[in-house]
């Protein structure tokens, strides 16, 4: 099967922006890495509160860098807050199922099931948990991404790649939070 522009340029963008990115912001973290699979984990201080960050998070259409989408266009992206929900991008072509919803407590825990971006092609599963607690004002938001299984060829680079996408993705909902409230 030949893999289509979409897909290409997906992961054309996630390998550049993720070596700059990884390189640039000091809260972003390759805490594990074994020829299994890699643990990442992000870490930011939001100027909102966790309900407010929580609202925000469930609204990807509203945050997420389009480059980091298949259609290249957030406005696609879709969150079902609840468990069994998709986190999903559909437009006119196309569809994709980036993750299903394992745990939703809203101002608390978001938790993903699923391998994001390139990932999916592989023989790996991830789990991607969004953790929020009130603090100084705001609310500390932790990020833990795990991914595991088999790799083609490896996972290489691939640890820093995706540390500095979830980096980017926290950039831009610290962001959004921020401002929306």
């Amino acid at each position: 099967m030949k893999m289509g522009s979409h897909m290409r340029n997906a992961i054309h963008g996630i390998m550049v922006a993720g070596a700059l990115i990884f390189a640039s912001h000091a809260n972003a973290a390759v805490v594990d890495s074994t020829p299994a699979g890699f643990s990442l984990q992000e870490t930011a201080h939001i100027a909102a509160t966790p309900d407010e960050v929580y609202d925000a998070l469930v609204h990807p259409a509203k945050w997420w860098n389009s480059q980091h989408t298949f259609s290249q266009n957030a406005a696609n992206l879709t969150l079902d807050a609840r468990g069994g929900g998709c986190f999903c991008e559909n437009w006119n072509g196309g569809s994709v199922q980036h993750g299903v919803v394992v745990d939703a407590e809203p101002g608390k825990i978001l938790r993903l099931r699923g391998p994001l971006g390139p990932f999916q092609g592989q023989g790996v599963d991830g789990a991607l948990t969004f953790t929020l607690k009130a603090a100084d004002g705001g609310t500390d938001l932790t990020l833990d991404n795990t991914i595991g299984g088999y790799m083609k060829g490896g996972f290489g680079q691939w640890p820093q790649a995706a540390d500095g996408m979830l980096s980017d993705m926290v950039a831009h909902l610290k962001t959004y939070a921020e401002s929306a409230h």
